[in-house]
């Protein structure tokens, strides 16, 4: 089984976790404004059309999706990640999107939705790398640097899961956004990223042949939506979550977005 199908067979198991619920069902929220807020730099999830400049993605197909259902209507704005979960704790934002693993920690400022996905992280590469093949060569290789943005998945994967432990490990470049240690990895800056399979077959897919993805999956993380503490939107989403799941629309923005778009062709 390719990498690519195992992290789509992953996202598949997830999506059977729900239980059945019909559209008349759903609460109608009466075209109540929603703000959601996302960084654009995590595809095929949410990021920047290079051709046309438009904002695309499997969470914004979700989203549009859930905001018809639940008669919302729904704005979306851009932040960093790094100020997104305080951002959307502080109720700047309705509800946050990029890709954001559910985490205990994180439950303490925002509330998450039913998960949508399960994410994978896998070691992105150049394409004629050849001095370490998975986690374990990679961190017996000392001079290897990874890049990573502080306190998202693939930095604590790094520090915790390929390394030492140590999250000042000078062998992390910390970088402000996904995109920057994808563009130092094709630089030469860093020798490895770690991303979740999907977007980092995106990634590939977009490379003409300058990087190849590398090793087995290292740990298994929920997709969720953030909100406030407390927000309402909490239930009626994660009902139209559920929908979603039950009547395939899940699987149809899969294999949108995770077999059929190729990025930028």
């Amino acid at each position: 089984m390719s990498l690519f199908k195992f992290t789509l067979a992953a996202a598949a198991a997830a999506i059977a976790l729900s239980l059945p619920a019909r559209a008349q069902d759903l609460p109608d929220l009466g075209g109540k404004a929603v703000t959601v807020v996302t960084e654009n730099a995590y595809p095929p999830l949410q990021f920047i059309d290079p051709k046309t400049g438009e904002q695309i993605g499997w969470e914004y197909d979700a989203m549009n999706e859930i905001a018809k259902r639940l008669n919302f209507t729904v704005t979306y704005q851009n932040t960093s990640w790094d100020a997104m979960i305080q951002a959307v704790s502080d109720g700047q934002y309705q509800i946050g999107m990029t890709g954001i693993s559910i985490k205990e920690d994180r439950k303490e400022k925002v509330d998450f939705s039913d998960p949508y996905l399960r994410s994978e992280m896998f070691m992105l590469v150049r394409a004629d790398e050849t001095r370490f093949t998975d986690a374990k060569s990679f961190a017996a290789f000392e001079d290897g640097l990874v890049g990573a943005q502080p306190g998202t998945t693939p930095f604590y994967v790094a520090v915790y899961d390929v390394l030492d432990g140590n999250e000042q490990n000078p062998r992390i470049k910390l970088m402000e956004t996904f995109g920057a240690t994808v563009q130092a990895l094709r630089t030469g800056d860093v020798d490895m990223v770690l991303t979740d399979g999907v977007a980092g077959q995106g990634y590939v897919e977009a490379s003409d042949g300058g990087l190849k993805l590398v090793g087995g999956p290292l740990g298994a993380d929920d997709f969720g939506f953030i909100f406030p503490k407390g927000s309402d939107l909490v239930a009626p989403v994660n009902a139209a979550i559920a929908a979603m799941k039950a009547d395939g629309t899940m699987d149809a923005l899969n294999k949108k977005w995770f077999l059929d778009y190729k990025l930028g062709g």
